[in-house]
């Protein structure tokens, strides 16, 4: 995408005011989008997107600039924006030497070269699939997507990183309708690598799955209130997980001072059953990749081993000020972003019990198998999660779904109160917001019991 005497032009440019390093990132991006709704093909777009962002960095204070242009002179613009507010003497740039790759995300199957009709043919299949397993099925939404992104970074230190990442989600959502109550289910596997998800993921298994939540949550009753033992589903644990306790552990949340576990590294936060990483090199996961967005070799980071905590999400100037190696969590939505810590694949690691042990040891509580939207305070670590599918748990057995449940608490005591993990584990794929940026995410975890949280509802 771009010359290597271009790129170290670029860089020494940007070092003219000095800096402790100046870094250069091309991006250029191909992405396909269809859109079906209540059996119509609504939109089908295609789109090439290419740019480059300039960073200088000295501490954790920083200068950026970004341009859509890939030309000499652009390219130089944005090296003299992005070093403007530096007022030292020129810096050195080290020559580029490529680094190779530890671990790679091949796609068995390009997106780009499946043609669009087969595309819309899986969209047809998950409208044909939802509307088959029940009358009370009304609407059906398939959101179909898929990218390329050509990675070019460079940095002052010599660092030359080259990385394709192919990224493929089918995600579907269904309403279901009976006597006046309507409830909706949704469903969405994602992967980096390419359409051979759907040959494990099929779209008529993901369709099904999103019409089953829908069309079971008709027959639900208010929630209890009160608290309760908690049981999370395969996945559905690790979305808590991710919220309440992975954002507390970015570095920038700690470096101001606003996580609930700064200064307390080495201290048991968490029950000894809970092992936790944040992963990025699961080949073909959806937060995966080679390489962080600052060129780091892509790392799995333990963050609680047996309930102990043990390590932040690094990007490259948290790990400096800190005086340790960044853990290659350093990520941006495009070029046209600067980056930030962010987790990749966050997992709550296997147990010994079995899932169904998990179930009849629990006398009274709720079952839960997808989370709906929350707010957490990293701070404090209070966090209020909604469920949108859930069950009431009876004498050891799962009866009737519950609606308007949410779960209440706070990350140490909630983590610390885990009294069984599964072996079930199962992930959930998803797209995390953080500082007005989007970047694909991993939540996984097998089954999980939570002793005692509260529950908001309504019911009795």
């Amino acid at each position: 995408m771009l010359d290597r005497e271009l790129a170290l032009e670029v860089l020494r440019a940007a070092r003219r005011r000095g800096g402790a390093f100046a870094e250069l990132y091309v991006e250029e991006r191909t992405s396909a989008s269809i859109h079906l709704d209540d059996g119509k093909i609504e939109e089908l777009t295609t789109g090439l997107d290419r740019g480059a962002g300039v960073r200088v960095g000295e501490g954790t204070t920083y200068g950026y600039a970004h341009s859509n242009r890939l030309d000499r002179e652009a390219l130089l613009r944005a090296a003299e924006a992005a070093s403007a507010s530096f007022r030292g003497e020129a810096a050195s740039v080290l020559d580029l030497r490529e680094l190779s790759p530890s671990v790679v995300h091949p796609a068995g199957r390009p997106a780009g070269d499946v043609p669009a009709a087969t595309k819309v043919g899986w969209l047809r299949e998950v409208d044909d699939a939802a509307r088959s397993h029940s009358p009370d099925v009304r609407q059906v939404i398939g959101a179909y997507s898929d990218s390329l992104a050509r990675v070019l970074i460079a940095s002052s230190d010599g660092r030359w990183v080259r990385e394709e990442r192919p990224r493929v989600r089918l995600y579907v959502t269904v309403v279901a309708a009976r006597n006046g109550n309507m409830q909706t289910g949704g469903h969405g596997p994602a992967a980096l690598s390419g359409v051979e998800l759907f040959d494990l993921k099929p779209p008529r298994e993901t369709a099904e799955i999103a019409a089953t939540r829908a069309v079971t949550m008709l027959d639900s009753i208010p929630a209890p209130a009160g608290e309760m033992a908690v049981v999370l589903g395969p996945g559905c644990g690790g979305v808590l997980f991710h919220e309440a306790v992975g954002h507390p552990l970015e570095a920038d949340i700690v470096d101001k001072q606003a996580s609930v576990y700064r200064g307390r590294l080495g201290e048991t936060l968490a029950s000894v059953l809970v092992n936790g990483v944040d992963d990025a090199t699961v080949v073909n996961a959806w937060g995966s990749f080679s390489f962080d967005d600052e060129g780091t070799p892509s790392e799995r980071t333990v963050l609680f081993e047996d309930g102990v905590l043990r390590g932040w999400l690094y990007d490259r100037l948290r790990a400096e000020k800190d005086g340790v190696s960044s853990s290659g969590n350093g990520r941006r939505q495009s070029y046209a972003s600067p980056p930030i810590p962010r987790m990749t694949n966050t997992y709550i690691l296997n147990g010994a019990s079995k899932p169904d042990e998990v179930i009849s040891s629990t006398g009274r509580g709720m079952y839960v198998t997808a989370l709906a939207g929350g707010q957490v305070n990293p701070a404090t670590g209070d966090f209020v999660f909604g469920c949108s599918t859930a069950f009431l748990i009876e004498r050891g057995e799962i009866t009737t779904p519950v609606r308007g449940a949410n779960l209440i608490g706070q990350a140490i005591p909630v983590m610390s109160a885990v009294d069984a993990v599964a072996d079930d584990f199962d992930t959930w794929e998803g797209v995390c917001g953080k500082d007005g940026q989007g970047v694909p995410v991993g939540s996984g975890s097998p089954t999980i019991r939570i002793s005692q949280i509260t529950v908001g509802g309504t019911g009795a």
